[in-house]
């Protein structure tokens, strides 16, 4: 293993404090270096490591006053401390081609002075036991993580973002929380390399945050996408999403089954701005192809499954059919989750989830994302960094802790929601059944090909009118009454009430919407408690 020398590290410790250490002098901190924006599997990395004589593997020893001083410092601004500010006060952006600025390269000639170069291990006096490991930190916006030994999206779940390689420096197994609303520049010339984007790092909250990029990149991986968003809730991600993607006087095409929040911000918000919609059923292609025929479409976006009925779009299909015409397509895959289902790999551009829900997956936390291409995204990020809607890092950090548990919490909806779809099928106080894992439902098959998994959500009307199903729901002991889904906590709610209550009955028709209609998530419960509970309450109606 390589280390560094006595002399070589007593270089760093002295000579690169943080600005912020009430214990640094002021020669110290005009030598201090903000966050690092390298990889250390990047090409810029190891060129840059090359010019010290390091390794892209090298693990960096100190003696052990220095690591006391830098988890010091980690306690004080987990954001500007490690060994990427150490060692990268003359690094730049590796992809902007430029030289560095000339007041880093005196830096860069006395480290690579200081640091001989590594083809021998140069053990220092300390022993073996009091030294730590201090490993450089990733870049602020990787957007790439792969891995040959990790192909599970459990495993991805618990480690993409984190296990090889985080933003921010610390040998911490969970993520820090950066609780900040801005970052600061040492000095004015480090502001315009940073604004002529000769290097990179964070500004303000709005903009990024350390924690909230360690989420980003989790799901990125999770969905196979080179880039995410993260917004402060699944509307919010839609809204910007539509707002960006359509220009004014745009068309786009949606389906007849959706969250009622998302139509109405299309039928009321977006025709201010010139923006039509044709509404489409989801299975049917020919009224899709007419409208690609008949209208310049900008955007088909959709859910899959939708709610609340769980209906199936063929996704493969519609991107065929979207891009032959120059349209884009979206799926919002919140029923389905990154486990069940991958749009992106199915041909859909983009792909939005309410990380509220299945994502979050404990019922404690607002989000919202949004997957696809860098060049997508990013023109996505630039109206949400004028709106605003910027996730909070603790929000950020229990959803990254929710995702350590989603592929186990989602094998439990989806094996209870499967087992009691089946039940209720066969119960005779139960009219109608939706839910894609069942032969009735009208996409079955098209579920079967593109979903590995049918989801923890299912639909189901009563024998009865609206009095009979508030019967049965208020009979329930387990779920909560509530209008949400995706958490360890079973609810159910009656759409009619829940999210339709201001229109007539007959107004509700028109969108489907019984009033015997009950929509059930399924935790992660007890599948039998769970059939009980459901079995005793259909019993007392």
């Amino acid at each position: 293993m390589a280390v560094l020398s006595p002399t070589s590290a007593k270089f760093f410790s002295s000579s690169f404090k943080s600005g912020t250490d009430p214990y640094s002098s002021s020669s110290d901190k005009s030598n201090r270096r903000r966050f690092s924006s390298l990889s250390p599997h990047s090409p810029s990395f190891n060129s840059a490591a090359a010019g010290f004589g390091l390794s892209s593997s090298m693990i960096l020893r100190f003696p052990p006053n220095f690591v006391r001083q830098l988890s010091i410092k980690a306690r004080r601004n987990c954001s500007n401390i490690g060994v990427a500010q150490i060692v990268a006060a003359t690094w730049t952006d590796g992809n902007s081609g430029l030289a560095a600025p000339a007041a880093s390269s005196s830096a860069a000639n006395a480290a690579s002075t200081a640091v001989p170069a590594a083809t021998e291990p140069v053990t220092t006096s300390a022993p073996a036991d009091d030294v730590a490991p201090i490993r450089v930190a990733g870049n602020v916006h990787s957007n790439k993580y792969s891995s040959s030994f990790m192909s599970s999206d459990g495993s991805i779940s618990i480690h993409a973002g984190e296990r090889l390689g985080r933003g921010i420096v610390t040998d911490a197994i969970t993520t820090p929380v950066v609780n900040t609303s801005a970052y600061f520049f040492k000095k004015t010339a480090d502001l315009i390399d940073f604004k002529e984007k000769r290097s990179t790092s964070f500004e303000y909250g709005r903009y990024g945050n350390p924690t909230t990029v360690v989420l980003e990149e989790k799901i990125s991986a999770l969905e196979g996408a080179e880039s995410t968003l993260i917004l402060a809730s699944g509307m919010c991600a839609s809204t910007v999403l539509l707002m960006a993607l359509v220009p004014a006087g745009g068309h786009l095409v949606t389906t007849t089954d959706c969250y009622r929040k998302t139509r109405i911000f299309i039928e009321t918000i977006l025709p201010k701005m010139g923006i039509t919609a044709t509404v489409i059923d989801p299975a049917d292609m020919g009224a899709l192809e007419s409208a690609l025929n008949e209208h310049k479409v900008s955007l088909f976006f959709t859910e899959s499954p939708t709610n609340p009925f769980l209906r199936c779009v063929d996704i493969e299909l519609v991107s065929k059919l979207c891009h032959s015409k120059g349209a884009l397509v979206c799926i919002d895959g919140t029923f389905a989750t990154p486990i069940n289902q991958k749009a992106l790999a199915l041909g859909a551009d983009l792909i939005v989830h309410s990380a509220t829900k299945f994502i979050g997956g404990h019922n404690d936390v607002l989000a919202g994302c949004i997957s696809g291409s860098e060049k997508l995204v990013t023109e996505i990020r630039v109206l949400h960094h004028i709106l605003g809607g910027t996730l909070n890092p603790n929000a950020a950090y229990l959803i990254i802790r929710g995702m350590k548990t989603l592929h186990l919490r989602v094998q439990q909806q989806n094996s209870t929601a499967m087992r009691m779809a089946e039940i209720l099928e066969a119960h005779p106080k139960v009219t109608h059944v939706y839910y894609p894992g069942l032969p009735s439902h009208p996409e079955h098959e098209i579920a079967k090909r593109q979903m590995t998994g049918f989801g923890g959500v299912v639909s189901f009307e009563v024998d009865g009118d609206l009095h009979t199903t508030i019967k049965f729901i208020d009979a329930l002991k387990i779920p909560y009454i509530a209008p949400s889904f995706g958490g360890c906590e079973s609810i159910v709610d009656q759409p009619a009430i829940m999210s339709y209550w201001d229109l007539s009955q007959s107004e509700r028709l028109k969108y489907g919407i019984k009033d015997n209609l009950v929509r059930f998530s399924f935790g992660v419960e007890d599948f039998e408690d769970l059939k009980t509970d459901i079995l005793q309450a259909l019993a007392g109606i």
